[in-house]
Order: C-alpha cells, then sequence, then structure tokens
C-alpha cells in the first residue's frame, strides 16, 4: 500500500509539473472547455417546466374532429407530456388537439390512428450521461413505419438538442435526410448578449436568421414571431403543429 501511494504521488507531482510548464493560452482552452461542457451538462439538467404558465388560445384552430397528437414516451424521451414539455401539450390541447401519450414501440396499427407524432429528445439509454445514450433510439423497424406514416400525410415534430441527443435521433432524422449533429453550435455575433454564451442563439428578423415561414408568421399578428433563441423551449412552438 505504502508502495502504491508513493507511486500515486509520483505520478501527481509529474501531471502537475506538465500541468504548470502549459502555456497559459492553452491553460485558458482547456478552462474554457471543461466549463462549456459543465454548463451543457447544467442547462439539460435544469430545463423543467414553468409551473405558472397557463396557456390563452383565443381562437382554437380545432372545435370539433379533434385531430388526434401521439405525444412519445417510450424511448428514453428527456422532455414528456407531463415533464418540461407539458406547457406545450397543454397549449395544443386548448388549440383543439387531443394528446395521447405514448409508451409502446412505433407501429403502422397505432400511427394510423393520428394526425401527429411529437418526438422531444429521445435516447438510446435513460439518462443522457448514461453509456449509450447517444446510440439510436428508434429501431430500423420504427424509423421506417414513421417514414411511411410521413409519407401518407402523418405530421411529425421531432426535437433533438445538442449531444447526445442528436445523434440518438440520428437513424430517424436520416429517413428525412436531415443530418443531426453530434456536438454544439456555437455563434459569436449571433448570440444572447447578456448572456455572452455563444451557444444561446438569437434568431430574429432583425439578424436575417428567422426567415418568413407559415410557422414563424403564424395565423394573425399576435402570432407573429419575431425572435426567439436556440435552446429556448417556447410555448409558442405549437403553431407548427397548428398550420398543419
Amino acid at each position: 500500500m505504502l508502495a502504491l501511494n508513493q507511486h500515486c504521488r509520483v505520478s501527481f507531482t509529474s501531471v502537475e509539473s506538465r500541468i504548470r510548464s502549459l502555456p497559459l493560452s492553452v491553460l485558458y482552452r482547456i478552462a474554457l472547455s471543461v466549463l462549456l461542457l459543465l454548463l451543457a451538462s447544467s442547462l439539460i439538467a435544469q430545463q423543467i417546466a414553468d409551473p405558472n404558465f397557463k396557456p390563452v388560445v383565443a381562437r382554437p384552430a380545432y372545435t370539433k374532429n379533434f385531430p388526434r397528437v401521439l405525444f412519445d414516451e417510450a424511448h428514453n424521451n428527456a422532455h414528456t407530456a407531463v415533464g418540461s414539455f407539458k406547457p406545450f401539450a397543454d397549449l395544443i390541447a386548448d388549440d383543439g388537439y387531443h394528446v395521447v401519450r405514448n409508451h409502446k414501440s412505433f407501429d403502422k396499427e397505432t400511427l394510423d390512428t393520428f394526425k401527429v407524432l411529437v418526438i422531444a429528445n429521445a435516447l438510446g439509454a435513460e439518462d443522457a450521461d448514461e453509456e449509450g445514450a447517444d446510440k439510436s433510439a428508434f429501431t430500423d423497424e420504427e424509423c421506417d413505419v414513421v417514414r411511411d406514416w410521413v409519407r401518407g400525410g402523418g405530421a411529425l415534430l421531432l426535437v433533438a438538442d445538442q449531444a447526445p441527443f442528436g445523434s440518438a435521433a440520428q437513424n430517424l432524422a436520416k429517413r428525412f435526410e436531415v443530418d443531426m449533429s453530434k456536438g454544439l453550435t456555437r455563434d459569436p455575433a449571433n448570440c444572447e448578449k447578456d448572456s455572452g454564451i455563444e451557444t444561446f442563439i438569437v434568431y430574429s428578423r432583425e439578424n436575417k436568421l428567422l426567415p418568413d415561414h407559415p410557422i414563424t408568421q403564424g395565423r394573425s399578428d399576435a402570432e407573429k414571431d419575431d425572435q426567439d433563441r436556440a435552446d429556448r423551449k417556447s410555448p409558442t412552438a405549437p403553431r407548427a403543429a397548428r398550420e398543419r
């Protein structure tokens, strides 16, 4: 045990000496990288629903024949209809959609009874920091079923945050010729100035990153979206489903 302790002390001293010999610029980059990784993990952990959010839809899109929305919770989803995406689920429900929580693998028979499928931050493991979290959250068979369902008129809302969520959704996204990233996107020129965090990207009409589209235009001026932030889970997001 003594020999082991001595070896550990020698090894630690060697590592410490090497670290001290590094230029300050290198040390700064290392410290910044560690900080960003910790921040990313913290942001994932802090994504919770606003308990005070109450949806208000003055003119619901549907007052009869309510379209059925399948909200996926069967693939280790970080966001669920009763968790961090509850404001989303409440809002589309008030807009006339019938929300059903999903707890099983996707199959043709089930999807054929729904108009919209919502998948938010699916994972290949139970938690984002577990081994295998970046593996596909869906089987090839499920991906093919969802693709064919969309081709037949279904509407898919697929949400994937920074790694490992992009990797976990990549197999499904490829069915629609969408390439998912495996990291973080930084934009120093268009990040949120108050925070200074380069991954908090502001999309606005002013910086021309938010183009005209039925989703951003809304159904009226009251619904028009003039600015959004990449990391924000906005309760106005269901407009994408409403336009369907």
